[in-house]
């Protein structure tokens, strides 16, 4: 399926389930892969409607990128040449794709560079949203969320400093921010960095504020 943004721009996007509640899923810098696709279907059959649009279709079709480092080379030079607008537009045209097919309230929640994006969701375009280990959002403290907004940091995260999160916290001192005993991308369920202990306690925390504040 195809979103359009407002600038005229078109992606592709994965959509699963249905429900009142709609999720748009934020993609890490790996593109729309097996990964962010497994956290649509989990989404979808807990009795949500989730969608993860396609960002990197604005610069070429299909990319998916593997979890090492020509992978994360590639992805942060897709991710400098795509900015940050283009991909909130996005964003919010999923949102409006969600609202269009019956769901009521919309929360984003990103993973990675998609966890600084889901920040920026609630800053920009006044979204519920859950930022999982947002390397970028300490660039942005300036920036008021007009949304609930809800944060998750590894404390053996080797990309962002205990520094960064700490800064964030002082910053928004009024929202939930939870640490845990796990490094960066812990949620990748199935691949070395994955925790699922910690991954498990995010996701239940995630679950419990998206049902109480999306609307």
């Amino acid at each position: 399926m195809q979103l359009s943004a407002r600038d005229g721009g078109s992606v592709g996007a994965y959509a699963r389930g249905d429900g009142d509640i709609g999720i748009v899923v934020v993609q890490e810098i790996f593109g729309v892969t097996a990964h962010i696709r497994s956290v649509v279907d989990d989404y979808a059959a807990r009795g949500f409607m989730a969608i993860a649009p396609q960002f990197f279709d604005r610069i070429q079709p299909g990319i998916e990128l593997a979890t090492e480092a020509a992978g994360i080379a590639r992805g942060r030079e897709l991710i400098a040449q795509l900015g940050l607008d283009a991909p909130l537009r996005d964003v919010e045209a999923a949102a409006q794709w969600l609202r269009a097919r019956g769901a009521r309230r919309i929360a984003a929640i990103g993973y990675c560079w998609g966890g600084s994006v889901a920040f920026l969701a609630a800053t920009r375009l006044g979204l519920v949203a859950v930022s999982y280990y947002g390397r970028m959002v300490s660039q942005f403290l300036h920036e008021v969320p007009q949304a609930p907004l809800l944060f998750h940091f590894g404390e053996r995260d080797e990309t962002i400093p205990p520094e960064a999160v700490d800064a964030i916290a002082a910053r928004y001192p009024d929202l939930p921010l939870h640490r845990y005993p796990a490094g960066h991308a812990f949620n990748r369920l199935g691949d070395p960095h994955g925790e699922p202990e910690s991954a498990a306690l995010a996701l239940q925390r995630t679950l419990e504020f998206v049902r109480e504040h999306a609307r």
